[in-house]
């Protein structure tokens, strides 16, 4: 069988290739040998982290090695760009940190620049991912803005500001209204039945609305509270449910 020689980019991917060379370079060492499995693990996370936003930096960079430049870009304004300028810049925040993002910009006098590959990678206008964005929304509808600023730390490692999160999350419900305008809406007919269920969970009674039972362990838990609250130790229930003093 006839050997193909694989063509290697000696610059592409160099950083990636250290960066992976060091984390086994480092988990062959005695250092490592030393640790509980409980710290390889927090070392790894973070390292895997730094990985992945490598790799991502380095494909963002040979992208921006490889792109070519367009005979014509016209804007929406239907004025074209006739000048082109590589190397411009912009940050871009993703799940596994912060990246920089490299392409040509197609610039008229009295014009914004247009970057066709932004458009390629279908960046959004401000700096956050889309996964940061979905994570963000996500956690939001679950609890509070600082759990989900808790919970997007702990799952990416990237600390958000609380009022980050929020616009996040208001911004991923912008297509809101739209959305459901699109949906059929089907009409109730005559003699459709509407069917409610709920229960009083949660929901404060007044003593005299309550049940004898319930009534008298609200009691014995008032009386509890009363106790602890003038430093007496609460009566103890036996396993019938008596207090024995």
């Amino acid at each position: 069988m006839e050997a193909y020689a694989v063509e290697a980019s000696p610059v592409g991917f160099a950083g990636s290739r250290g960066r992976f060379e060091t984390v086994a370079a480092w988990l062959e060492g005695a250092e490592s040998a030393a640790l509980p499995h409980a710290e390889l693990e927090a070392r790894l996370e973070v390292e895997s982290r730094e990985l992945f936003r490598q790799l991502l930096q380095d494909h963002l960079d040979l992208r921006a090695q490889r792109e070519r430049r367009l005979e014509e870009v016209v804007g929406a304004d239907g004025l074209p760009r006739a000048s082109a300028e590589a190397g411009h810049q912009r940050g871009l925040a993703t799940v596994f940190g912060e990246v920089q993002v490299r392409r040509i910009a197609y610039r008229r006098r009295g014009c914004g620049n247009l970057h066709p590959a932004d458009g390629v990678l279908n960046l959004p206008t401000e700096k956050h991912s889309h996964g940061l964005r979905r994570l963000a929304a996500i956690e939001s509808a679950r609890g509070s803005f600082e759990t989900a600023v808790e919970a997007v730390q702990r799952a990416t490692g990237q600390r958000l500001g609380k009022r980050v999160v929020q616009q996040l999350a208001e911004r991923a419900a912008g297509d809101f209204d739209d959305f459901y305008a699109q949906r059929p809406r089907h009409l109730s007919a005559a003699g459709d039945v509407l069917v409610l269920s709920c229960d009083g969970k949660g929901i404060v009674m007044r003593p005299e609305g309550l049940r004898a039972t319930t009534r008298k362990a609200a009691a014995r838990a008032e009386a509890d509270r009363a106790a602890v609250q003038r430093g007496e130790a609460p009566p103890q229930a036996d396993g019938r449910g008596r207090c024995r003093l």
